[in-house]
């Protein structure tokens, strides 16, 4: 009753997100759009989103998410509804910013819901399930999608979205339990918190700017990549980002329970994590190779890897107090999604200094450009921790997991004592 409505929400929030990556062409053919217009237009969802968060975050701490959720699902659901009557750039651009900020609460709002009835030991796992269920809403706005077409339009799609945002935001009201009463917190000092706490700025420091890559190239440029440098069919296309968003699901699951199983070994969620994004770079360098014959396979790893950047949602939920989650991730999502409006908005800058062809594809070098900077952009961060992780481990250079385990935040342990103290557990397994 917890978990399932707020997941639905997520769902759908993914699936239109996700969902220009499919509908290029059909909007290409309503309205000629240079590749900085159709970043704009896709990424606009991502600046809305960004945009709400502080607010947003606010009132899930003081009004709990069942209330807040209703009200965003219902300004979602107007913005898919104009969405599907544009006709022209600036009203599909207007339109898609109310869709995004109406769905800027989705995934806050679940992991406020599920922080307060979920143990903290359990939250990287769940909070993979929950990850798995966004990918399960982008990889619905591949194929699926595609096939639905087959039946209607791109505007009656839309209209169908619609009113199945305003159905789960009624069902998120209707079913969903009240959560816990949570201590009050002033806004200003918890949000001044967040930032200043040390555990939150090495957690960004180093997943932020690969997380903000995922969502912002998966969510349109990878099939453009697919088409322009592999020369794959629009079917072709569609097949492939329905894989990646299936390894996003296999993906997100595996990284959880990896994660808790690792836990249980001493070995905290960061070091799990700078692992992935390690593997995600150096896919994106691969990426930027442009070898003809591995674009389908990279395009599955891109995905894959790339929901490793997910777990700094449970890493920072562990690291604050009850009170105050839905202002941890309001912060996160901030400098997440306003990354990925610039990664989007950029990747399609970069494309933009080439011509394109009769086809209005780019060429090759414009992709090696844009994804090579990309992965360059994300080894300071990998760097970082890396050589501060050899430094705590002091002068012998030893990486013990019990050293790592030391180095985790005082809050990420006491929130864990308190939850064990008030199940009534003693001794090591708690």
């Amino acid at each position: 009753m917890v978990f399932l409505p707020f997941a639905l929400g997520h769902y759908l929030s993914c699936l239109l997100r996700a969902i220009n990556a499919v509908l290029t062409t059909q909007l290409l053919a309503l309205v000629p759009l240079s590749a900085t217009q159709l970043g704009l237009l896709t990424s606009a969802f991502f600046l809305a989103f960004a945009l709400v968060q502080l607010p947003v975050g606010m009132a899930l701490d003081r009004h709990g998410p069942r209330k807040v959720q209703l009200v965003l699902m219902s300004v979602a659901a107007l913005g898919v509804w104009l969405f599907s009557h544009s006709q022209g750039f600036v009203e599909m651009l207007c339109a898609r910013a109310v869709m995004g900020a109406g769905l800027g609460g989705c995934f806050m709002a679940a992991v406020k819901a599920i922080s307060g009835a979920v143990a903290p030991a359990r939250l990287p796992s769940v909070h993979g399930y929950l990850i798995a269920v966004g990918g399960l809403g982008a990889a619905s706005a591949t194929l699926p999608v595609r096939l639905a077409l087959d039946y209607t339009d791109w505007r009656g799609l839309f209209q169908g979205l619609a009113l199945a945002v305003l159905a789960v935001g009624l069902l998120i009201r209707l079913l969903s339990p009240a959560p816990p009463v949570a201590p009050a917190i002033k806004p200003q000092a918890g949000m001044f918190d967040v930032y200043r706490d040390p555990a939150f700025r090495r957690t960004i420091a180093l997943l932020l700017l690969p997380h903000s890559v995922f969502f912002g190239v998966q969510g349109l440029w990878i099939g453009r990549w697919l088409a322009d440098v592999g020369g794959l069919p629009e079917e072709a296309v569609a097949y492939l980002l329905y894989l990646g968003m299936a390894a996003v699901i296999f993906g997100a699951i595996a990284t959880g329970m990896l994660t808790q199983w690792a836990g249980r070994r001493g070995v905290p969620p960061m070091q799990v994590a700078a692992w992935g994004v390690a593997l995600f770079v150096l896919v994106q360098f691969a990426m930027a190779s442009n070898f003809r014959p591995g674009l389908p396979l990279l395009s599955v790893l891109f995905a894959l890897l790339g929901t490793v950047a997910g777990l700094e949602y449970a890493i920072v939920a562990q690291s604050v107090p009850p009170g105050m989650t839905g202002r941890a991730t309001t912060c996160l999502n901030l400098l997440i999604f306003s990354g990925a409006f610039l990664v989007q908005a950029g990747f399609g800058l970069v494309l933009g200094c080439w011509p394109t062809n009769a086809a209005y594809q780019y060429p090759p070098q414009a992709y090696q450009l844009a994804f090579g900077l990309l992965a360059a952009l994300q080894l300071p961060g990998l760097a970082w921790f890396f050589i501060d992780r050899h430094r705590r481990a002091g002068p012998s250079g030893k990486m013990m997991a019990g050293t790592a385990v030391m180095i985790n935040s005082k809050e990420e342990y006491e929130t864990r004592s308190l939850w064990s103290s008030r199940q009534g557990k003693t001794g090591p397994d708690r």
